[in-house]
């Protein structure tokens, strides 16, 4: 089969690869479509540590059951799938406490770091475990369904939040997530929804899919205008889904006392904290962590046009293409948010 392969860093040859072996409780899935992700950016140059070379990426992703094994159940060829991303063990003490995105030994779809190798879906084909399957609504098209992913993703972050009807939040970063974030805030019934972001066509856009107010970050004074805007206080809630330090103190700098910080970036492995600005303002911070069970929501709000998708679609191309597409979006073109690629 044909595969996309990170070769060494920064380096993407798309070659002829084995085609999956599956073991007796997965299926072999025949991609359709797949979405670059942030993580798999941030990843191609080592500095995220968790796409060490060779590896086939991409966790975002749909398609058709190909072959299923000899233990598989409730699955036939034919069958439209999308998947989690996380493979967990099921009888792991997480997993039996309703917690497997923190299973031991999970592994993540098209991830790669010292402690495990698991190739992921810019391919033809990917091997998947029949429990992290779902079954893609007929009126949900494989491009959309490659994007459950990471709508599940900030469903499960603002899951963890706790939001009361008509609650102010802010969120840092109109990235993909963060544009899913506020979809998903406002069908939470927050009243005021406020974006920070440095690029003025994104916040444009959050203002588009539900954000009330729009701050540039490079505005200044960001925590005053949040203030002026949530009855002098600061915001309820706020999540940061950007992974930096300075994003990280704007969202703590913007809530008001005894609110929740969502941290849901996961970009620079530490950040420097205002550690008595959080204990003397009695902050909760909370880490959100892939996904927990969100899947079936997630299709449900696209089936229903509920979470617009299409909106931050930024093109569609073949697989043999996307070396092209990573470099680009690596550079940080203007105007791309989210590539989806078609092998």
């Amino acid at each position: 089969m044909k595969a996309l392969v990170l070769t060494q860093y920064n380096q993407f040859d798309l070659q002829d690869v084995p085609t999956p072996t599956i073991r007796p409780n997965e299926v072999l899935v025949r991609v359709q479509a797949v979405g670059i992700c942030g993580s798999d950016v941030h990843g191609m140059d080592g500095s995220s540590g968790r796409r060490i070379p060779p590896i086939v990426m991409g966790h975002e992703a749909s398609g058709i059951i190909a072959e299923v094994g000899s233990d598989v159940k409730n699955w036939a060829t034919g069958d439209r799938v999308t998947f989690d991303s996380t493979v967990y063990v099921l009888d792991d003490w997480y997993s039996r406490r309703g917690q497997y995105n923190l299973s031991d030994g999970r592994e993540v779809v098209g991830v790669s770091t010292p402690d495990f190798k698991r190739h992921g879906a810019f391919a033809e084909f990917v091997a998947i475990p029949q429990h992290i399957l779902y079954a893609i609504p007929d009126n949900v098209s494989f491009t959309q369904a490659a994007l459950v992913e990471p709508v599940a993703v900030a469903l499960h972050a603002v899951s963890l939040t706790p939001i009361q009807v008509n609650d102010s939040a802010v969120v840092v970063g109109s990235g993909m997530i963060g544009l899913f974030v506020i979809q998903a805030l406002k069908l939470s019934g927050c009243g005021t929804i406020i974006a920070i972001d440095l690029d003025d066509d994104r916040l444009a856009l959050a203002q588009e899919l539900g954000a009330t107010h729009t701050i540039n970050a490079e505005s200044g004074e960001i925590a005053k205008q949040v203030q002026e805007l949530t009855g002098g206080r600061g915001a309820d809630v706020s999540f940061e889904v950007v992974g930096a330090g300075p994003a990280v103190k704007t969202a703590i700098d913007c809530v008001r006392k005894g609110a929740t910080v969502t941290l849901v970036g996961n970009l620079a492995p530490t950040v420097e904290m205002p550690l008595q600005a959080i204990v003397t303002r009695q902050l909760r911070l909370q880490g959100s962590c892939a996904i927990n069970g969100e899947y079936e929501a997630a299709l449900a709000l696209i089936s229903s046009g509920r979470i617009n998708v299409e909106a931050i679609l930024s093109a569609e191309a073949p697989l043999n293409e996307g070396a092209d597409w990573f470099k680009r979006l690596y550079e940080k073109e203007k105007g791309l948010i989210k590539v989806v690629l078609k092998p």
